[in-house]
């Protein structure tokens, strides 16, 4: 992992076995709910479900300044404590919490490589008993949002216009090619189908290993470059709800090191359904 722009971002299986009593690390397996964290989780691992704690469901959007603080604090997670999230689906929603941690100006948050799947596979203790750290022993002060990271819809509208940005759609073909609108199942939804015109395809999973891990620095620039995203112009990255786009915002923002890189959370279950937004169909852009 040493080859990474910041190594520090990540931490293997082993290195999180080896710190499980250390007590300034706290542990947070984030996902779309509780279901497999109450089935079996890493020792000391506090639960985040993205739908009750990561997002502001009244109003579509990340939690505001005030409700990350509380979440911080009944984690009971301080200013100075190193945070690593893991979760399933290839750290899709443990990587989206990442996102806003950064948002929010936590400095050491990390990502367990391979997430879940893999610290299951290799048979590493898992308990099914929650964490007891006392709700709101301690305080957090977030700094005021990083608006870096974030694209919201009409800055996407004028980057579209203006042709300067790097688009990357990183759902799987038949998304970006409209034949879907959503993965089999999925909830959130959008009227219409395609992709943002100009951009890219570079499905999320290109950038892993069959075991979940992230591939090495020089594949993943291989596989970015090949798509035409260099990192020397501003990138966007999107999908359908922000989970996925983040995992590929980590990749191109703390692997890589790109300058400038932002996630549209919003993504396409906000352009697809909006009026006036335009949409392409067209698959000469992907690059599966």
């Amino acid at each position: 992992m040493n080859d990474y722009a910041h190594p520090e971002t990540l931490v293997s299986t082993q290195w999180l076995e080896d710190h499980l009593q250390d007590p300034s690390l706290r542990i947070i397996e984030a996902d779309a709910d509780t279901v497999a964290y109450d089935a079996g989780h890493i020792p000391g691992a506090r639960a985040w479900s993205w739908k009750s704690d990561l997002i502001d469901p009244n109003h579509r959007n990340i939690l505001s300044k005030e409700d990350f603080e509380t979440l911080m604090r009944e984690a009971d997670i301080g200013n100075d404590h190193t945070v690593v999230l893991y979760g399933d689906h290839y750290n899709w929603l443990a990587a989206f919490a990442f996102w806003e941690m950064k948002i929010y100006g936590h400095d050491d948050v990390r990502l367990l490589n391979g997430g879940r799947a893999k610290w299951v596979a290799e048979g590493r203790p898992l308990v099914t008993d929650k964490a007891t750290w006392v709700a709101k022993r301690i305080q957090y002060a977030a700094k005021d949002p990083d608006r870096s990271m974030r694209a919201l819809l009409q800055e996407v509208r004028d980057v579209v216009d203006a042709k300067s940005t790097a688009l990357v759609d990183v759902r799987g073909p038949k998304e970006f090619s409209g034949e879907i609108v959503a993965p089999p199942g999925a909830l959130e939804t959008a009227y219409r189908g395609g992709h943002i015109p100009g951009a890219v395809n570079v499905t999320w999973s290109r950038a892993c290993n069959p075991d979940g891990t992230f591939k090495s620095y020089d594949d993943l620039k291989a596989i970015y470059q090949a798509a035409g995203v260099t990192g020397t112009t501003p990138v966007i990255t999107y999908c359908r709800i922000g989970e996925r786009s983040s995992h590929t915002w980590f990749v191109l923002k703390w692997l890589l090191g790109f300058d400038t890189v932002k996630n549209y959370d919003g993504s396409w279950t906000e352009w697809g359904n909006v009026v006036g937004t335009p949409i392409a169909k067209d698959v000469s852009s992907a690059f599966q």
